[in-house]
């Protein structure tokens, strides 16, 4: 599991969706009524979030047991979760634990999809997920790409160096060798990676002393040229790849010597099929 989404987080989701009361369950009377719901996913997926959505169940107030970690991949037909408890219980976190399994086993089979494609192409290659995701949704947003074995391309802008040809708008034209020393005096901690949008751009940024180079949009033949030309370097950059890296293309850069792929592709995933069956219980638990 790549870590828990904490309490106060799922007290929250459950509070979004059921902040006065269920009036359906309450209408009808049955609240008080003992039931099971069973969660199984209805095609092949990478599981994500179930360790979650095992404890939206609790916090529900059901008891609840997981049957499936996040990163495991399951056939058509596995079941995910079971919850028993009150049937006001139950549907007061069902949708809430089934929606946030989908939508993060979702990302996370389009991750693992992407990350097998460009390992077959350059085994042990690694794949970063960027921040172009839902604003206000990292923790679960990061889960679901870790869980699909891609890695984190930055956690935001406080923990890394990243140049885009954004920054470098305000420096006048500088030389790239000036502000990439004036970075290394202020970030002396930091590597400094820099992006860059044409084969000169890159090869200038390398000969100016990026630890990283990230190519933006680049064609696969294009990656080539400059993996083949910073090699010569005597610290020569790591080549990333960004911009419209997905499941069709992604051993294409790979292929071409790029040693990491930049996405967000799998955030626009869609979300995986997981049905939900629910049953009452009679008074020693068995199904009716």
């Amino acid at each position: 599991m790549p870590f828990p989404i904490p309490d106060d987080r799922l007290l929250a989701m459950l509070r979004d969706d059921v902040p006065y009361g269920d009036a359906t369950t309450l209408g009808l009377g049955i609240g008080s009524m003992p039931g099971r719901a069973v969660f199984r996913v209805r095609g092949t997926v990478t599981a994500c979030c179930t360790e979650d959505a095992e404890r939206l169940m609790i916090l529900a107030g059901c008891t609840a047991r997981r049957l499936a970690d996040s990163g495991d991949r399951l056939e058509a037909g596995a079941d995910l979760l079971v919850a028993e408890g009150q049937a006001a219980a139950l549907h007061r976190g069902l949708k809430v634990a089934q929606t946030l399994m989908e939508i993060t086993s979702g990302i996370a089979t389009r991750a693992r999809r992407l990350l097998d494609a460009a390992r077959a192409a350059r085994p042990g290659i690694a794949v970063a997920c960027t921040r172009k995701h839902l604003p206000g949704a990292k923790d679960v947003m990061l889960k679901a790409i870790m869980a699909g074995g891609c890695v984190p391309h930055r956690l935001g802008l406080s923990d890394s160096v990243l140049v885009f040809p954004q920054h470098r708008a305000f420096l006048a034209g500088q030389p790239a060798e000036d502000w990439v020393g004036a970075l290394r005096l202020a970030q002396p901690e930091r590597k400094i990676a820099a992006e860059a949008e044409s084969i000169e751009d890159a090869l200038a940024l390398a000969w100016a002393g990026v630890d990283s180079l990230q190519l933006d949009k680049l064609p696969p033949a294009a990656v080539r040229e400059v993996v083949d030309a910073v090699s010569a370097l005597p610290f020569p950059p790591l080549v990333a790849v960004a911009g419209g890296v997905t499941e069709a293309n992604a051993g294409e850069y790979a292929a071409a010597g790029a040693r990491l792929l930049v996405t967000s592709a799998p955030y626009a995933a869609p979300p995986a099929d997981i049905g939900v069956a629910v049953q009452s219980m009679d008074d020693t638990g068995t199904p009716q």
